[in-house]
């Protein structure tokens, strides 16, 4: 019983310092750590993810006839890479729209297959060695003949074509079936 009493003596003699202390440090301002200057983290980035997001870039590019577009970052930080990455977006996105898209589809349908690579004639809008030679010298010289192309690089060289002023007679038989001549 005793050591009971005196338990709860202790306790209640701690309970009241901890409260007077409390209202002692009530009235004073408390002093806080000093803040540490924040850190400057630099992450570098794999250079690799940059210049594939870069090189899909410039590879639309060349295709759609658009000048090439520079960043002076260097590849290896974020920065260049939310750049090259956007880029890569934006240009992806404008690749989708081929203008002329429905004229160059119903081409396609009177000419043949995509990955046609019947000779002297190739892919789908039936392109030959001298027309792929003067509108996409690039992707002729990277990916071979038309055959070997997407059917959006084939629309975006046709449509090359028909900004340089040729229209659709490149293809007349098919160009008066479906109407565009």
């Amino acid at each position: 019983m005793e050591k009971k009493r005196v338990l709860l003596l202790f306790v209640i003699a701690a309970v009241t310092v901890g409260a007077a202390a409390s209202q002692l440090s009530a009235g004073t301002p408390k002093l806080r750590a000093k803040a540490k200057a924040p850190r400057v983290v630099v992450r570098h980035v794999n250079p690799k993810i940059t210049r594939r997001y870069r090189t899909a870039t410039w590879r639309w590019q060349v295709v759609m006839g658009m000048p090439r577009a520079h960043s002076s970052v260097s590849l290896n930080t974020r920065r260049a890479l939310r750049f090259w990455w956007r880029y890569a977006r934006y240009v992806r996105r404008l690749s989708v729209h081929v203008p002329h898209r429905n004229a160059w589809l119903c081409i396609h349908r009177y000419e043949g297959s995509w990955t046609d690579s019947g000779d002297p004639y190739w892919g789908g809008l039936q392109m030959n060695r001298g027309f792929m030679r003067s509108y996409a010298p690039r992707v002729l010289l990277r990916r071979g003949l038309a055959d070997h192309w997407t059917p959006l690089e084939q629309m975006w060289v046709a449509e090359r074509a028909h900004r340089s002023g040729r229209g659709f007679f490149p293809w007349p038989n098919t160009a008066r079936y479906c109407g565009l001549i």
